[in-house]
């Protein structure tokens, strides 16, 4: 059975960092496109970044230069390091696998980033 389970989130002070990771299991392989995305309460999901099977990576602006999308291809495994943090990153993260007309969604971790 394919699973995405997100893992590292927590609270942080405005300026910090965390990472993020994202376990894939099943058939979700590195053929898949992975991405972050972010949800605050009440408001649509956010794409935050995204990395390709080849590696090429796309970001939202409002995370350029502070964030990193990453993956580990023999760990199955997608990273987002996050730098500089801010308020208005507080959000549920998720990880998304897609390949074509398969996509996956992970549970979601909390980033609170509060003074």
């Amino acid at each position: 059975q394919a699973q995405l389970v997100e893992s590292g989130g927590g609270l942080v002070q405005p300026g910090g960092s965390l990472r993020l990771s994202c376990a894939a299991s099943g058939h979700i392989s590195s053929i898949y496109t992975m991405d972050w995305y972010r949800q605050v309460f009440g408001k649509e999901h956010e794409l935050v970044a995204s990395i390709t099977s080849g590696g090429s990576t796309n970001y939202a602006d409002s995370v350029k230069a502070r964030f990193t999308i990453s993956r580990d291809n023999t760990k199955n495994t997608v990273y987002l390091q996050m730098s500089s943090l801010k308020p208005e990153d507080t959000a549920v993260y998720y990880c998304h696998a897609r390949f074509r007309d398969y996509q996956y969604w992970g549970q979601g971790t909390q980033v609170t980033v509060f003074s």
